[in-house]
């Protein structure tokens, strides 16, 4: 893995497998329990609520998104446990988050 990686910059990004049409991912780190990944969400974007097996972290770089009825704008970050559903998530206008997940 790189030492060094732009966050903002062009390279990297890819498709998001899973995700609504539009979502891009750009991976940082993936190791055994421990993933760090950029995700870009497109004008209009809408998952369903979901869990996962590890920590998940959101740092919320640009734009916003809304989940279970509270808004979190940039500049925010959240934690979710373990086996806890979260979502649905919406964002109106788009946004860059940090997602960080952990065992």
């Amino acid at each position: 893995m790189k030492e060094l990686i732009n966050i903002y910059d062009e390279f990297g990004w890819e498709v998001a497998q899973g995700y609504p049409k539009g979502t891009r991912i750009k991976t940082l780190r993936n190791e055994k329990d421990a993933v760090t990944f950029m995700l870009k969400l497109p004008k209009g974007f809408s998952i369903n609520s979901h869990s996962h097996v590890n920590t998940e972290q959101h740092f919320i770089l640009e734009g916003q998104y809304q989940s279970e009825g509270v808004i979190y704008k940039s500049g925010s970050y959240r934690l979710i446990p373990p086996h806890t559903d979260h979502g649905p998530f919406k964002s109106k206008n788009g946004a860059l988050v940090l997602v960080i997940w952990n065992g």
